[in-house]
């Protein structure tokens, strides 16, 4: 079955095509040459055998002589001798008839009862009937001979007053067979020659056109090579003619492709290094805005692979079928807000298309290029909300101070009893409002990064207790407390050293302490705990209060935001203690961050980095300070 496959994919190749041509052509020539040289022969011997095969002058003159003598016994016996003597080994038969048609004479010695016998031939009565000679060349069936018959009259050149009576003809038949034997042998030689020929041409145009096509075949098997991306091998070049032009063409086309697809392909990677490490999405589509290419920060914004992303449209991809056609989006490329937020995450991107197109203005499709502006946004919000909460901060101390203010203004300074207390409370306000510019300066320097931290080694321990004793003897020297309550310590034993900045993270502790005792129930308990991990320190505060809502507690250490508003500002919080005290842990490298339950009491951790250091290490250290 190979073999058959192999045999049948030969006949379509340009080896066997070229050596068909050439072998038809040498044929075709050889034919031509053949029937135009086999004619000329059968005519040239034709030709000769003809004038073999004439009777001499001087027959025809004796012969119709005899005729024309009034003696017919004698005459026709003089006939028979005359006929007798033609020696010609081509003549088959000579006849002579007389004008009357009657048949005087034969040297065919097995024939001689035709004498004086009318003849039947037709071709020798019109030849006495026109008195004109005739030749015929005929085929005999019986014994499959060809024949040359040539009938001549005879003329009575002794008559006096007319030379030109006809006295008889003469009938000659001639055997052809030996002209056609030479012609046939001679047709055999040139048949064998020409076959030989044929063989020979075809075997020299199959060496030719193998010689032709082998280089067109390497060259054909190189851009095999070529079109699966191989352009390692080279064309060999086997002579200066067009085909070896041919050849060295390939190979410099072989090189430059590689080096252009090397090239696409850098450029590729690079494209493809981009996308992926681009923090904005991008999507490209074809003619028709079904997605082509997506990068994998596209993906994440969609929530989808990119295999299941390609080949789907842009406008169910972004969700804006309902609202905007591909027609819109190519005609024109506003930028598109699109909000993808859900329960579990924020999300709000910009959309900014532009078209992909040809040098010939051909919009081949586009190209969507998605910016996440959620920490924008939310920055937005924030500063709104920011200067609406600093603005209602601001608003109601200074309302406060105006009516206090103009009370005064109006007579009340006058009053003993009344004056002393505007006076308080307008002195309460504007600490307050202090307080709230300082803080709000402190949290604008930490953002800014011109806050100047003065890192020290310091015993945690020695620190967190300082800062309880100072609670402690709050309450001690407070005669009559609004309040009860009981800091409980459960400290590790063990000295813990941590690199902080020693006023920044007092004020946090106080901070947290202050809402610890502000919140919790009087009576209360508030229990402070130090330990350690790995190479964390972590510091937590528990109150006995009434806890923060679920939903409050991601918003604990935003600024200005207050669980109880009412309660918080009449107990004089500026809502910005927990946002500096955020900001101050970061600052320390550390983490603070809030548990609680709702009616049993809220618990404040922080963390700070902590690296084990022994006794003898920080003698160590002193000394060679």
């Amino acid at each position: 079955m190979f073999r058959f496959i192999k045999r049948r994919n030969f006949f379509k190749t340009i080896n066997f095509k070229i050596a068909l041509v050439f072998a038809l052509l040498l044929l075709i020539t050889l034919e031509i040459v053949g029937a135009v040289f086999v004619r000329q022969l059968e005519t040239e011997n034709l030709r000769q055998f003809k004038s073999q095969v004439q009777i001499p002058t001087y027959v025809d003159n004796s012969l119709a002589e005899q005729l024309s003598t009034n003696g017919t016994v004698k005459a026709n016996a003089q006939i028979k001798s005359i006929l007798s003597e033609i020696n010609n080994s081509s003549v088959d038969e000579v006849r002579v008839v007389d004008s009357k048609g009657t048949i005087r004479g034969t040297n065919d010695v097995n024939d001689q009862a035709i004498i004086g016998q009318k003849t039947t031939d037709r071709n020798i009565k019109n030849a006495i009937y026109n008195n004109r000679s005739y030749t015929k060349n005929t085929y005999d069936t019986q014994d499959n001979s060809r024949y040359y018959i040539s009938i001549v009259p005879l003329y009575n050149s002794n008559s006096t007053g007319n030379s030109n009576q006809l006295v008889g003809v003469l009938y000659v038949r001639a055997n052809m067979k030996s002209v056609y034997n030479t012609i046939n042998s001679i047709m055999v030689i040139f048949a064998s020659a020409s076959l030989i020929a044929i063989a020979l041409g075809l075997v020299i145009a199959i060496i030719i056109a193998r010689a032709i096509t082998r280089p067109i075949e390497e060259m054909k098997q190189q851009t095999q090579r070529i079109a699966r991306g191989d352009y390692a091998g080279q064309v060999r070049v086997y002579s200066d003619d067009e085909l070896g032009q041919l050849a060295g063409a390939i190979n410099n086309l072989s090189i430059r492709v590689e080096e252009a697809q090397e090239s696409t392909e850098a450029e590729r990677r690079r494209l493809d290094s981009v996308l992926a490490h681009m923090s904005d999405g991008v999507i490209a589509t074809d003619r028709r805005g079904n997605i082509t290419i997506i990068n994998e920060t596209a993906s994440d914004f969609m929530d989808v692979t990119a295999e299941k992303a390609i080949g789907s449209s842009i406008l169910d991809m972004l969700q804006i079928r309902d609202d905007y056609s591909l027609r819109d989006l190519i005609e024109n490329q506003d930028e598109l807000t699109l909000d993808f937020s859900s329960n579990e995450r924020d999300l709000i991107l910009n959309a900014y298309f532009s078209l992909i197109q040809r040098e010939s203005g051909f919009i081949s499709g586009l190209v969507c290029v998605l910016h996440d502006v959620t920490e924008q946004q939310k920055i937005d919000n924030d500063r709104k909300q920011f200067v609406s909460n600093v603005s209602h901060e601001l608003r109601t101390p200074l309302t406060s101070l105006r009516s206090y203010i103009e009370a005064l203004s109006d007579g009340a300074w006058k009053d003993p009893e009344v004056a002393p207390g505007f006076l308080k409370v307008t002195q309460e306000e504007t600490d307050r409002m202090i307080r709230m510019i300082n803080e709000l300066l402190s949290l604008s320097r930490m953002d800014s990064g011109t806050t100047r931290v003065d890192m020290e080694l310091v015993n945690i321990n020695e620190m967190f207790n300082y800062v309880l004793n100072r609670f402690d003897m709050i309450l001690k020297k407070d005669d009559n407390p609004a309040k009860y309550y009981t800091i409980k310590r459960e400290f590790t034993k063990r000295d813990l050293w941590v690199e902080i900045d020693t006023d920044k993270f007092t004020q946090v502790l106080d901070n947290i302490m202050n809402n610890a005792i502000k919140y919790s129930p009087d009576g209360g308990v508030v229990t402070c705990r130090l330990l350690e991990t790995h190479n964390q320190v972590i510091i937590s505060i528990n109150d006995q209060g009434l806890g923060i809502p679920r939903a409050d507690l991601n918003h604990v250490f935003d600024r200005f935001f207050r669980v109880d508003k009412a309660r918080s500002r009449a107990q004089g919080g500026t809502g910005l203690g927990l946002a500096i005290s955020k900001e101050v842990v970061q600052m320390l490298g550390g983490r603070i961050w809030v548990d609680s339950v709702e009616g049993q009491g809220s618990t404040f951790y922080i963390s700070l980095p902590y690296e084990p250091y022994e006794e003898e290490d920080l003698w160590d250290d002193d000394a060679k300070a």
